[in-house]
């Protein structure tokens, strides 16, 4: 009877140990998979919170953030939750709402965010989070950061050779651009000095006149301080001001004055009232962070930078302007950015940048 007995023990361990060699050969063949790069096989959708420090339908930041996500959402089976924020006082209660809830990678998309995720990355070690247009360096953020001052250079060029074509319809003699900003805080600034570097790289007599709205969220207050601007002098007016940045726009083609629109290609938005975009392909920067997670190739602390060189930044073709302005359309405008473009890429122009947003 003992002896039956420990042979039906030796006959349960051995189960066991075979159950167990099975159960290990899978997990390194699942980990294999994961190494080489390949997106989970998974049914389990991966989780992806979008947190905003305004709205989507701005047609610039916040919209070309969600456009990289929905092109994720062709690539890979995700489940995306956005999270919008009517006043500051959301974006902390938002991100550490989506932190806890165990969603695969939460996703700021502000500098303003920067402090947030800071203050909260180790407490929620567990989880990933993405940056765009700031640097958190923990060992679970990944960061996306822009050359907007190069960008803004071309931009600033572009703007000052448009003004001086006094053939255009309500273009007039004076060497005046002008400038609006959402909020004054120092990625804006960042814009602005690579804006005024790039209209006196022009003409250094060009004169730049600078407001900011205080506020991301403001179409009315962006398209007061637009006019105020046209009646100053300057036909041409950038906008970096996000949702606010509507109202630039829009005075640009009530008062049949022009602007310069930001982030996505807004040059549609009114066909004829907009020289160009200034692109920041925050788009891109939203994909490969969800890409990392999808290929399991998320490297905490990795610092993604985007400028001229690797299509970051840059402005748009001109094409829709082209078109409004048939013949009257300045090829020069569009000849001279290519040149200068060039000359960036190849550090022949260093274009200069706020402090603190130095190329890493």
């Amino acid at each position: 009877m003992k002896k039956i007995k420990g042979i039906a023990l030796l006959m349960a361990v051995l189960l066991v140990v075979s159950m167990m060699a099975g159960c290990s050969g899978k997990t390194e063949e699942a980990n294999t998979s994961q190494e080489n790069g390949q997106a989970k096989e998974s049914g389990e959708p991966i989780k992806v919170a979008l947190v905003l420090a305004g709205f989507l339908g701005d047609k610039s930041f916040n919209d070309s953030a969600y456009e990289g996500i929905k092109k994720a959402q062709e690539d890979f089976n995700l489940e995306v939750k956005v999270m919008e924020s009517k006043v500051p006082s959301d974006w902390e209660s938002n991100l550490v709402a989506m932190a806890a809830a165990d969603y695969d990678i939460v996703i700021g998309v502000s500098t303003q965010l920067q402090d947030i995720i800071k203050k909260h990355a180790s407490e929620f070690s567990d989880v990933k989070f993405g940056i765009i247009d700031a640097v958190v360096d923990e060992p679970n953020v990944m960061s996306a950061t822009f050359a907007q001052n190069e960008g803004s250079f071309l931009a600033g060029a572009a703007a000052a050779m448009f003004t001086q074509k006094t053939d255009i319809p309500n273009v007039n003699s004076e060497k005046i651009i002008g400038w609006v900003g959402g909020m004054d805080i120092p990625v804006l600034h960042d814009f602005l000095v690579g804006y005024k570097q790039g209209a006196k790289h022009i003409d250094p007599e060009m004169k730049i006149l600078t407001s900011f709205a205080g506020t991301f969220n403001d179409p009315l207050k962006g398209k007061e301080l637009t006019l105020a601007q046209y009646s100053q002098g300057a036909d041409i007016v950038m906008n970096v001001a996000s949702n606010t940045g509507n109202g630039i726009l829009e005075a640009a083609k009530e008062t049949g004055n022009y602007a310069i629109g930001v982030d996505l290609n807004q040059d549609n938005v009114y066909p004829g009232s907009i020289l160009t975009s200034m692109l920041k392909r925050v788009d891109r920067a939203s994909y490969l962070m969800v890409e990392s997670i999808a290929k399991d190739s998320f490297k905490g602390g990795e610092v993604v930078n985007m400028d001229i060189s690797n299509g970051g930044v840059g402005l748009t073709d001109m094409s829709v302007m082209k078109e409004a302005l048939g013949d009257k359309f300045p090829q020069d405008i569009l000849d001279k950015i290519k040149e200068l473009t060039e000359e960036v890429k190849s550090g022949e122009i260093e274009v200069e940048s706020y402090p603190g947003f130095e190329k890493k």
